[in-house]
């Protein structure tokens, strides 16, 4: 290892060691409190020089920007940034090659752990441009914020807070930078090179109850029509027929379109002319590639179900929950619309949950865009950056009132093992993925205008 990456790596090992799983509805205030105690350590210049607000256990921090005078003479701020990475992780079961909260560097350089790569990889990058931008001495254009959760994992309430905060002082960010997407070789098969995924588009999500009702009665002599059968006819036909229409969107359009020239033969070709080949692509993507669909659908996933508590008893209550990822052309109400017909011919009631509807996506072809890109570019040569669909949730899904430009990109060289590591077992990431992301960072900061 560099002396660089070691230090990241050495920094980021301390993060991992202090153990930081969030629980619903807990505020776990000495375990964060360590935490920040911990990043008051490793990064003291951005403590010592900048505005430190605790939103509950999450953390606000600002580095004021120097002013520039406008036509009239008089003192006017730009938009601030904010780079974001939440602190809160997700449980860390099963046998893991090295302990989960060990933060153990290998011979190899790569440092293991629980938050790794979800995400205190990205939270120490962030955290670390800061302290090296205030040690060279360099002044932003703008405000530079920081902003880091403690409730991400169990959708809390510390962005929700945050955002609340920030109205409430006036700001409106000119750039927000998430978790999301990373930089990644072949992210399709058959498609060969490094890119930079960069999340522009969030889906919405949230959980269908389906309920069916009967008298119950004993297992012993059962009547046709039960509420697990009239459950599971419902799963059944919507697994042979899928209702949720797929449809090709800009997005998805322009991520083809960049990633068609590292094609070969024919496949490249209509990747290249994803717009003229969308009818064609809208049929075939989702037989082919479940990532692919859910880049382009509405997802509904059966993920709980259940029926009577004693084994010779029929139930007079079964239910199913249905996590449901909503795309921008059919959200909340038109996936109700659609169901409404099925639910009626199977005798079953449908009662939609904690859902959030689809976001306006960012615009690939606008300034904020272009400074992510451009900054690739700079700091990863031979990365191609495109934009790219967000099918899981981020706490940059709360912005949108502070920002129309919340971007989901960690900007971390990552390889297939440590994608799958993610809420998983093993997870890890290499040492020398963090100097990029560090300067990264310090780019992004020092173009902000």
């Amino acid at each position: 290892m560099t002396g660089r990456e070691r230090l990241y790596a050495t920094k980021l090992s301390k993060m991992i060691q202090c153990e930081t799983v969030s629980e619903p509805g807990v505020e776990n205030a000495d375990k964060f409190g360590r935490f920040h105690e911990l990043l008051r350590e490793l990064f003291p210049n951005v403590f010592s020089k900048c505005e430190v607000v605790h939103i509950g256990q999450s953390l606000l921090i600002k580095l004021k920007g120097k002013e520039s005078p406008n036509n009239n003479a008089e003192a006017k701020k730009g938009e601030p940034i904010l780079l974001m990475s939440h602190q809160d992780v997700v449980p860390a079961d099963g046998d893991w090659k090295h302990p989960p909260f060990s933060g153990h560097i290998d011979e190899n350089g790569r440092v293991w752990g629980r938050g790794t790569v979800d995400t205190k990889a990205s939270l120490m990058c962030i955290f670390q441009s800061l302290e090296e931008t205030i040690e060279e001495g360099f002044e932003p254009n703008v405000d530079v914020y920081i902003a880091s959760s403690s409730t991400e994992e169990v959708c809390g309430e510390g962005a929700p807070n945050t955002v609340k905060y920030l109205q409430e002082h006036g700001v409106r960010l000119q750039l927000l930078m998430d978790e999301g997407g990373m930089i990644v070789d072949s992210p399709m098969a058959g498609i060969n090179g490094s890119f930079a995924m960069i999340g522009v588009l969030e889906k919405g999500h949230g959980n269908i109850r389906i309920t069916a009702h009967s008298n119950g009665g004993h297992a012993s002599a059962p009547a046709k029509g039960s509420p697990i059968a009239r459950i599971a006819a419902f799963v059944d036909e919507l697994e042979r027929h899928d209702p949720n229409k797929a449809k090709m969107n800009p997005t998805v359009i322009e991520m083809f379109r960049r990633l068609g020239p590292y094609a070969k033969g024919a496949f490249g070709f209509i990747l290249r002319h994803a717009g003229f080949f969308s009818p064609l692509l809208s049929k075939v993507l989702p037989k082919i590639s479940p990532a692919g669909a859910a880049m382009i659908k509405t997802t509904m996933a059966f993920t709980m179900c259940e029926g009577s508590k004693a084994e010779n008893v029929l139930p007079e209550t079964a239910w199913l929950n249905i996590n449901t990822r909503f795309i921008q052309h059919q959200g909340i109400e038109e996936t109700e619309r659609i169901l409404e017909p099925l639910c009626r011919k199977h005798g079953l009631e449908m009662t939609f949950n904690d859902c959030r509807a689809p976001q306006k996506p960012v615009d690939y072809k606008g300034d904020a865009f272009k400074l992510v890109e451009q900054t690739v570019h700079e700091i990863y040569p031979k990365t191609v950056p495109t934009p790219y669909v967000m099918t899981g949730g981020t706490d940059a899904y709360h912005y949108w009132p502070v920002t129309d430009n919340a971007i989901r990109f960690a900007p971390l060289a990552i390889n297939s093992q440590q994608l799958g590591s993610i809420h998983g077992l093993d997870e890890n990431i290499d040492a020398s993925s963090l100097p990029g992301g560090v300067d990264f960072y310090k780019a992004v900061i020092r173009k902000a205008n």
